[in-house]
């Protein structure tokens, strides 16, 4: 709990004026509170009793001031409050992505995106009531605590301990509770994440889900994952719960007594009977906040249980650092020398040598697991290499600033990624649109033809997936993108899969033609995309086991005459 504050309280020195107007409602609600407890006196002594007109022309004048000095207290505060900790969880959820955004993608093949999203979902959403509601509420409720004590103690001072001595009492029970419930939070909190990572692979995987008719199948894991939430929170508010029968019973036990000794000494004439009743007002009035108190602090312990979650993940660091060299005006060669890379205890890459230069066109072709995505991975610094040295002329790969380096290469993968916007939108992802350098990237891309033709044109939208595209539609979509960059190094990985013959035709003219002013590396499985390439990297078990253009491998590499024939049967 102590953490939970030291970590949100410094985000409210951003709000001094508003958390003034907040605290003056929160004075007027807890002073009302006292103040409707210690009218009860004089209206039976002086009202009742004493038969005073003044008095009773004043009090329904005092009860209207009170109660509306309440109402508008809460009001205020509610809106500054609310505005306040709505702010903060705005703030808190732009800096867990701004975090999550700078992690390695290693981090990201291991955890799964529908955790992430209910941490910044769910988890922050239940933040947001402790830095709102429940920190005013603990401020209100105190103050409304003390204000009725103060009451309490101004009316009979040996009643007044009598009456109060539960309160230390209800603390162990209490804050037993108060543990039980942090736990389940968590355990919740960990459910509900479930809950979100199946639903989020359910829906992208929708398509084979109907195609193998599974749908029973992912409906009951489903009801697995929401049973046991629901048994949680069950668990949860059964646990939360116990506190008022806790309060209840002490708090009866405490009123009993006061009434009995209470009673007597009016009975004696030592205390009057609008004294009494104030007392009697203010004491019951008192376990309200008190109750509520205990609720809130049952509450916080949510929460904390969600900051936790979420400081974990500030926890996580990324392994990748940038460096600080801009990337070369002019590639002209990238050297890659005795490169290994480890997945783990997986040998991904071993002795990787390898180089190119401007205007040449690379093929890396293999079996799938052979290497040929691991090095293209570490040449964008997905990864870093266990061992060996890449070159980008004669700078080392980890002296260059990331975002330069992203910035000069172009990769299109055989999973296209399209957004739900415009095609322009899609196209220059992620700078300024131009509408010309749009236009021709599509054209480069062979995709003009389809797009030119739809209701919008450049900006006819897109949906989620480009599932308004069809597969090779979309691959072209991808292709575009990757050139209005410009890029000095161009990386294709399966980038025609998805093409008919003739367009994979053209887009091979297109490779061809736009490799002759930057570097472009070509992963292919159809080898009929690369016969043209200056060199043709064959890959086996993570090692390089033959380079050179593809007549001479056709006469002295057995592994790409293996390849060969097995395209051509």
């Amino acid at each position: 709990m102590k953490n939970f504050f030291k970590y949100y309280l410094p985000l409210y020195k951003n709000y001094k004026l508003k958390i003034f107007y907040s605290l003056i409602g929160i004075l007027l609600v807890a002073g009302g509170s006292g103040g409707l407890a210690y009218i009860v006196k004089p209206l039976l002594d002086e009202v009742f009793i004493a038969k005073d007109k003044d008095m009773l022309l004043m009090i329904p004048f005092l009860l209207i001031l009170v109660q509306s000095a309440q109402g508008f207290g809460k009001y205020i505060q509610v809106y500054y409050v609310s505005y306040i900790g709505q702010d903060i969880i705005r703030i808190t959820r732009d800096r867990l992505l701004q975090h999550i955004l700078t992690l390695d993608i290693s981090f990201f093949q291991k955890k799964h995106g529908g955790e992430l999203i209910s941490r910044l979902t769910n988890d922050i959403n239940r933040i947001q009531t402790a830095v709102s509601n429940q920190i005013a509420g603990l401020i209100r409720e105190t103050l409304t605590i003390v204000a009725l004590i103060f009451v309490v103690i101004y009316q009979s001072a040996e009643l007044a301990f009598y009456g109060l001595i539960v309160l230390p009492i209800s603390v162990y029970p209490l804050s037993i509770l108060a543990r039980k419930i942090k736990k389940l939070s968590f355990r919740s909190q960990e459910s509900a994440s479930d809950i979100t990572s199946h639903l989020s692979e359910t829906f992208n995987n929708v398509e084979i889900i109907k195609a193998n008719c599974t749908e029973k199948m992912e409906l009951e894991k489903f009801e697995e994952h929401n049973k046991n939430f629901f048994n949680i929170n069950i668990k949860t508010v059964k646990t939360s719960e116990l506190s008022s029968p806790i309060m209840e019973f002490l708090g009866a036990v405490a009123a009993a007594i006061v009434i009995m000794y209470g009673g007597s000494e009016v009975i004696r004439g030592e205390l009057t009977a609008g004294s009494f009743m104030s007392f009697i007002a203010a004491l019951f009035m008192l376990y309200t906040p008190v109750k509520r108190l205990s609720a809130i602090y049952n509450q916080l312990q949510d929460a904390v249980a969600a900051h936790e979650r979420v400081i974990s993940l500030y926890e996580i660091k990324p392994q990748i650092l940038t460096g600080d060299k801009n990337f070369p005006e002019n590639i002209e060669t990238i050297d890659i020398k005795n490169v290994s890379l480890n997945y783990g205890e997986l040998q991904a890459l071993k002795n990787i040598n390898l180089s190119a230069k401007k205007g040449e066109k690379i093929a890396l072709v293999g079996d799938s697991g052979g290497g040929k995505s691991s090095l293209i991975n570490l040449l964008i610094r997905f990864y870093d290499v266990n061992s060996g040295e890449i070159l980008f002329n004669e700078t080392l790969l980890k002296e260059i600033n990331i975002k330069s380096l992203r910035t000069n290469i172009s990769v299109v993968t055989q999973r296209v990624y399209i957004f739900n916007d415009t095609i322009a939108s899609n196209v220059a992802y992620g700078q300024k649109i131009d509408e010309e350098k749009v236009i021709e990237a599509l054209k480069q891309a062979h995709a003009y033809d389809f797009v030119s033709k739809m209701e919008d044109g450049i900006y006819a939208k897109l949906d989620e997936f480009g599932t308004n595209l069809s597969g090779g539609q979309r691959q072209r979509i991808a292709i575009a993108r990757a050139l209005y960059k410009n890029p000095q190094v161009l990386i294709l990985d399966e980038a025609t899969s998805a093409l008919d013959n003739e367009s994979e035709s053209i887009i091979s003219e297109v490779i061809d033609e736009i490799s002759k002013n930057r570097i472009t590396f070509v992963i292919a499985h159809r080898l009929s995309t690369i016969k043209n390439a200056d060199k043709i990297a064959v890959f086996k078990n993570g090692e390089i086991v033959c380079v050179d253009k593809e007549k001479n491998l056709l006469n002295n590499c057995s592994e790409y005459q293996r390849l060969y024939n097995l395209a051509n049967l």
